[in-house]
């Protein structure tokens, strides 16, 4: 989920967060389906970095913006499901105004360091029947034959909700339903499926992404804070698992919690370790991973736990601050090889035009990972 600059922290102060990553560039230009670019939707230049700055992994692709990648495995092929950024001259707040984005590019690769494909617009704002404005982080699922995009976007009364899209290519273009499903709320839907066949999403974001608002049950127009007091307990994301028709929840959306290693709830003041947005869960030998963005710290973070549903204990961090405010992400497994697809502001150096990148996700003995210096 896009976030705006926080007052405490000027733009001038990025550089301070810019890790100098060793290593080199680990994918080629691509190749484009559709490379036809709107106005507000400029391509971004592809001149050669002059500022000596160092990146760990190259652009997926640079005739777009795009942000905020989930990443899937599909008839043994890698889809990307982006935010796809455009330029749209509006001044940056801290509720993320000026991250309006209004459709969809879905981009896919046959191999790690292979070319991607970009397969154009999969879907459009303006065939979203109940859209107001603002797509942001999606993600996708397939099953009974049929492709699911799951995204948010604010209602016409500026409430983020999610809602569905299916289409019979993960590709799309994908049909919208008619109304959002019912009893979701804010940010950053991410989907899993177990090994029983059960599916569950997970979503939320504060600030801009308003999970703060919803902390009685229901949504509360006039709750002006971004998160918890200090002291509170930090606010966790949200779960429900899905219907079999993949198109509403089976049950009333829960709140995870994260916790400590003595057990404790982590506090809002713990924005290290605190839950912001952009969640994503995988399994690995038997114990699911909830891992997720600090926002306003700047690190990708994770938690381990027994059941989808939680608690997670946190453990540690999986990646340094990217260039850019934002971060967001996605774990994916191809050919026994762990990846992590993420994106940071190399092309444009301004934190509302980002470009996806992938790089591998070394696994430690214990199943940890060694932390990555983007």
């Amino acid at each position: 989920m896009p976030v705006s600059l926080l007052p405490r922290l000027h733009p001038s102060a990025l550089v301070l967060l810019l890790p100098l990553a060793l290593g080199s560039a680990c994918q080629s230009n691509t190749a484009s389906e559709n490379t036809a670019a709107t106005p507000e939707a400029a391509a971004p230049t592809a001149t050669a970095d002059t500022t000596g700055k160092k990146y760990l992994s190259k652009p997926l692709l640079k005739d777009i913006y795009t942000a905020d990648p989930s990443a899937h495995m599909f008839n043994g092929k890698i889809y990307i499901y982006p935010s796809h950024d455009i330029e749209t001259g509006m001044p940056e707040n801290d509720n993320g105004d000026h991250f309006a984005m209004r459709d969809y590019h879905i981009l896919s690769m046959d191999s790690v360091g292979g070319a991607v494909t970009d397969h154009g617009v999969a879907l459009d704002i303006k065939d979203i029947p109940w859209a107001g404005r603002q797509l942001w982080a999606p993600d996708a699922a397939f099953k009974n034959g049929t492709y699911y995009l799951y995204f948010p976007v604010k209602d016409k009364q500026d409430v983020f909700r999610i809602g569905v899209a299916t289409s019979t290519s993960p590709t799309g273009p994908f049909k919208a339903q008619p109304k959002p499903i019912e009893g979701s709320l804010s940010i950053d839907p991410a989907v899993f499926t177990d090994a029983d066949g059960s599916t569950y999403m997970y979503m939320g974001g504060i600030w801009g992404g308003q999970l703060q608002r919803w902390r009685t049950g229901s949504y509360n127009a006039n709750d002006k804070s971004q998160e918890p007091a200090p002291t509170e307990q930090a606010l966790g994301p949200r779960v429900a698992k899905l219907n079999g028709n993949m198109l509403s929840f089976a049950e009333p959306v829960r709140e995870v919690k994260i916790l400590d290693k003595e057990g404790k709830p982590l506090l809002s003041s713990d924005t290290k370790r605190r839950f912001f947005e952009g969640g994503w869960l995988h399994k690995y030998n038997g114990k699911y991973y909830f891992s997720y963005s600090t926002g306003d710290t700047h690190l990708l973070v994770y938690a381990t736990g027994t059941s989808p549903y939680g608690p997670f204990t946190y453990q540690g961090v999986i990646m340094n601050p990217v260039q850019g405010w934002t971060t967001h992400h996605s774990i994916v497994e191809k050919n026994g090889k762990w990846y992590i697809f993420y994106h940071d502001t190399e092309l444009s150096n301004k934190t509302w035009l980002r470009n996806v990148k992938v790089t591998e996700l070394k696994r430690t003995p214990d199943g940890g990972f060694e932390t990555i210096n983007p």
